[in-house]
């Protein structure tokens, strides 16, 4: 079994970032298994992205999809850099990725205060986007950009998210649609 464990520092680029993979039979699947722990903060994400896209793109998704796990995956971390340690000390975001033939699963964690995931309605995108409202879209997106989304809050000791993507699961024409508003929406945003 190899494994990626990675502690950082804010890093100027994905290349200073060495990895390693920890291959295992999970469920009688072969897998990989890949970890980055860093410190929770805005310089990180776009390392978190890189190191997940590679990964992505290595598990056989093209790049409307890795674009989608990437999108997802930023939601989640963002979600633990601007609310996770809000009136704590910051702590790390550590983010686990397990690949096999059929899924790739990201679970992003953290020691922050937690929150209810049940507290956040699904918004009507349509009146959303007329009032060009920013921001509060983050758990929307992971669950339209993702095939599974679960969440397991233990304030102050482990909050998770973890988010799989089937590799050779087709989406539905709706789904498809809402993924592209939200992938249209965030490119005009930034």
């Amino acid at each position: 079994m190899k494994s990626t464990r990675v502690e950082t520092k804010p890093y100027k680029n994905s290349e200073q970032l060495k990895s390693k993979a920890r291959e295992t039979t999970i469920l009688g699947h072969h897998a990989k298994k890949y970890r980055l722990i860093t410190p929770s903060e805005s310089a990180n994400l776009e390392l978190i992205r890189d190191f997940i896209g590679k990964l992505a793109y290595r598990a056989g998704f093209n790049g409307d999809h890795v674009s989608k796990i990437q999108l997802a995956a930023d939601e989640a971390c963002t979600n633990v850099v601007h609310h996770a340690y809000e009136d704590i000390p910051a702590g790390p975001i550590d983010v686990e990725i397990v690949v096999n033939r059929d899924k790739f699963q990201i679970t992003v964690s953290d020691k922050g205060v937690g929150f209810d995931p049940e507290k956040f309605a699904q918004p009507d995108m349509v009146e959303y986007l007329s009032k060009f409202k920013k921001g509060g879209l983050g758990i929307h997106l992971i669950h339209t950009l993702m095939d599974e989304v679960t969440f397991k809050i233990e304030p102050l000791r482990k909050n998770s998210v973890k988010m799989i993507k089937y590799v050779h699961k087709p989406e539905s024409a709706d789904k498809l649609r809402q993924q592209e508003i939200i992938l249209r929406e965030t490119k005009k945003r930034r």
